[in-house]
């Protein structure tokens, strides 16, 4: 265990540490949530294009859900099971990171935007494949990119954002088969 946590370390190291001052403010602004409203904004008009009225109000609940269970998730394994300091505050490694965050939380076992993101690209993207081609991979490529802000600007180790894309992941799964239940029911 102590080899993987190691390995976690460096592999952030290595990755923070390619950064430069020329892209800090892309990275920036894809790990900023506020930035992200203009995508939601356009896939909300595409679920209610493709579902109506009453299936973009079931819509909204599921990722209400969906978001909520991914932010509640994360802060019991961040700050109540796991506890592991953030990069950004961690002895041995803070003081190498290029930590460009406005802030630095105090834990980061799993990331909360790689498993919101991955969530919403899981959900999003099967729920709406067979109207729009290429929407699937266009939203995850999206989350992989937030997730991956999180290692650039110093707050979150890679294994911090595959953990919290694979339980994004399963989240984002069992969102799209709440939703195809309550739209085949309600919608």
């Amino acid at each position: 265990m102590e080899d993987l946590i190691q390995l976690d370390k460096d592999l952030f190291l290595y990755l923070n540490n390619l950064g430069s001052s020329a892209w800090d403010g892309f990275w920036l602004f894809m790990t900023e949530k506020f930035y992200q409203i203009p995508l939601y904004g356009i896939l909300l008009v595409f679920f209610y294009k493709y579902f109506g009225i009453r299936g973009t109000i079931i819509t909204l609940v599921v990722v209400a859900l969906l978001i909520t269970a991914t932010d509640q998730l994360s802060n019991l394994f961040k700050n109540v099971l796991f506890m592991r300091p953030r990069p950004c505050r961690a002895d041995g490694v803070a003081e190498f990171t290029r930590f460009i965050a406005e802030r630095c939380g105090r834990h980061g076992y799993f990331s909360g935007h790689a498993a919101s993101s991955m969530g919403l690209a899981f959900f999003t993207g099967l729920t709406l494949r067979k109207y729009l081609k290429y929407i699937f991979p266009f939203m995850v490529v999206w989350s992989i990119i937030v997730s991956y802000s999180r290692i650039y600007i110093g707050v979150h180790y890679p294994g911090d954002i595959v953990t919290g894309m694979a339980i994004g992941i399963l989240l984002g799964v069992g969102a799209f088969k709440l939703h195809t239940f309550l739209i085949k029911k309600y919608g």
